[in-house]
């Protein structure tokens, strides 16, 4: 099987390896260096240390859709295969119609839902119960090829994003095994995703990340989670940036404002939400490392009666 990669961060490493032990892995396409950490030293991709590792050619275009070269070299593999797990890089009509099967897109939900560039954190955050990954054979379009095969996985009630992405990433390599035995042999029969998505899971930053103390207890906690380990849901308490790794929601009748702290105790902060309560268990302030509440209140006090902003 002759196969070409691309792919970029860690999330594409168990993919890489997984295809590196099955078939085999002609070449590798990833992100250029970047700069990296407090010297602004360049540090290569983890897709590309593994390629290095087991001695696959590596090719690092700026813009592989710009670069006639890289595309020609590309041409000449003769690839059965293109996959692509998080490249990081539009390819163009001409890209897509190299490899004799076509391009293998891993995305990590269950199509057609949350299409777009965080699909983990969305998933969270808008409180379903399952997620996964899906391949598809990809088009022109930002995650509309048709889809080949899937992969469910269960959203647990604590479960945070970052938890969730380790568990789809070390999914992902069996999934594409199966998809590109199950399309030389023929055995999958491919569907259309349709023109409408039913959810778009758009770049995360944080203005997403401020806390809205209207919303249910529920939301709050699901924003809290779909955020972890990153951008990381934050509020304001006594005017410093609080940022808020883990909670508890409670369905728990109030007539307190919407962040007015209820109580506080070294089970953690009770706060008033828009419905129900929300206990805040971990947090962090600027210059300190995150820790439980228990821990926090032990050298520094929280007040009941602030309301969180």
């Amino acid at each position: 099987m002759n196969i070409v990669f691309m792919g970029t961060p860690e999330f594409a490493v168990p993919s890489l390896k997984s295809l590196i032990d099955e078939f085999g892995v002609k070449a590798v396409f990833t992100q250029p260096d970047r700069p990296k950490g407090r010297g602004n030293k360049l540090a290569m991709s983890p897709v590309k240390e593994v390629a290095l590792q087991n001695d696959i050619s590596v090719f690092q275009p700026e813009k592989l859709k710009n670069d006639i070269e890289a595309i020609r070299k590309l041409k000449d593999m003769e690839p059965d295969f293109i996959v692509v797990v998080a490249y990081g890089q539009i390819l163009t009509k001409e890209i897509l119609d190299i490899p004799k099967y076509g391009c293998v897109n891993l995305h990590a939900s269950l199509l057609p839902k949350y299409r777009g560039a965080a699909p983990i954190n969305w998933a969270i955050i808008n409180g379903e119960k399952e997620s996964g990954n899906t391949t598809m054979l990809m088009d022109i379009g930002l995650d509309t090829g048709d889809m080949l095969l899937k992969s469910r996985i269960e959203i647990t009630d604590d479960m945070t994003a970052g938890e969730l992405h380790d568990i789809i990433m070390e999914d992902g390599g069996k999934l594409l095994i199966k998809t590109i035995n199950g399309l030389v042999d023929g055995s999958i029969v491919r569907e259309m995703q349709g023109e409408t998505p039913t959810a778009y899971a758009k770049m995360l930053d944080k203005s997403v990340a401020k806390i809205d103390w209207n919303l249910s207890s529920d939301e709050i906690k699901s924003l809290i989670r779909g955020l972890n380990p990153w951008p990381v849901a934050y509020t304001h308490y006594d005017g410093e940036n609080m940022k808020i790794f883990k909670a508890k929601s409670f369905k728990e009748e109030h007539n307190c404002e919407p962040g007015y702290v209820i109580e506080v105790s070294k089970s953690g902060m009770k706060v008033a939400c828009g419905k129900g309560v929300l206990l805040i268990e971990e947090i962090q302030f600027p210059g300190r490392k995150a820790m439980n509440v228990e821990q926090y209140i032990r050298g520094h006090e929280i007040k009941t009666g602030v309301i969180l902003k």
